[in-house]
């Protein structure tokens, strides 16, 4: 399915803290002014910031997906794998085909990819909106021993960040609508302080707010007809109604599904707004434009339909 392009979500989001995050550089220099752990940078908007990598951001995302589908399934079910153990290493049986090794992966691996197959999810580093807005400050701590209970390492200090607002994007491409719900799940945990970013989560650090600003849904493979109020497929005869959010089922043939393991029908309506893409090929639905709301009215149709895979 990487040979194909039927749809792409795009979630535009700030994260604020809301509280002091640490996410480490993993390297020391030799100005003995600088605290012994500092916050990553990077050159950005003509001066060296702060900022969130996108590796960071999702490998935190991918740990509580598989914490969610572990919570209403197991590593073991013969049914279905919803997420798989990295300590058995491969499971998926040799010389499989692209369907199959698609088909056999893990709920979480056929998003956020395994050793067999690319990921359907791309995050952008998180870059501060206002640098000046931006209040770091350095804090200090000791490493306790386990056993003895006295100090084992330190004191030292480390760079926190306070305040701020950080923007990116996740890119989800070829999804279903319960896989964009599972998505939503993470980023609503996230925002309620279920699990941190960075450096020391158990001692108070991490916890962020998130603000859906905006998410667009596209369908490349399609065209616009205002006449009859239609999405339409080029090159085929199917068609949807305007509010269509459309998973990647909705655009293979029968034969195609079944060989993936793809939801078909998996389309909801939705109160998105569908206009053409540039140059009149393409089609696109909005929600939200610097709200919550309409962002959610998304992440709720999606969840849906992935309660409806749960019952499955």
């Amino acid at each position: 399915m990487h040979k194909k392009l039927v749809n792409h979500c795009t979630i535009d989001l700030s994260i604020i803290p809301n509280g002091p995050i640490l996410i480490k550089s993993g390297k020391e220099g030799a100005d003995p002014t600088n605290p012994d752990m500092a916050f990553v940078e990077t050159f950005h908007k003509n001066g060296w910031s702060i900022y969130l990598p996108g590796s960071s951001l999702k490998g935190a995302i991918r740990a509580h997906a598989e914490r969610i589908v572990r919570t209403v399934g197991s590593d073991n079910n013969t049914n279905k794998i919803w997420a798989s153990d990295p300590m058995k290493g491969n499971y998926l049986p040799e010389k499989l085909s692209n369907h199959e090794i698609y088909k056999q992966s893990s709920f979480t691996d056929q998003i956020f990819g395994n050793t067999s197959i690319a990921s359907r999810m791309r995050i952008e580093d998180a870059y501060p909106v206002d640098i000046q807005k931006v209040r770091l400050e350095e804090r200090n701590g000791v490493a306790i021993d386990r056993v003895f209970g006295s100090v084992a390492v330190g004191p030292f200090n480390y760079q926190v960040c306070t305040a701020g607002e950080f923007k990116t994007k996740i890119h989800l491409k070829n999804f279903t609508l319960a896989q964009l719900g599972l998505i939503g799940l993470v980023l609503r945990d996230l925002n309620d302080g279920w699990f941190g970013l960075g450096f020391a989560k158990s001692r108070g650090l991490g916890t962020v707010k998130v603000n859906l600003n905006q998410a667009v849904v596209q369908y490349p493979g399609c065209q616009l007809d205002t006449e009859n109020s239609k999405i339409h497929q080029l090159g085929n005869s199917q068609e949807w109604d305007t509010n269509s959010l459309l998973g990647v089922g909705e655009f293979l043939t029968d034969d195609e599904a079944k060989k993936y393991g793809f939801k078909k029908p998996d389309k909801k309506d939705s109160e998105g707004f569908a206009e053409s893409m540039e140059f009149n090929i393409g089609v696109k639905l909005t929600w939200g434009n610097n709200t919550n709301s309409g962002v959610k009215d998304l992440f709720e149709r999606a969840v849906n339909v992935w309660g409806e895979v749960l019952k499955a």
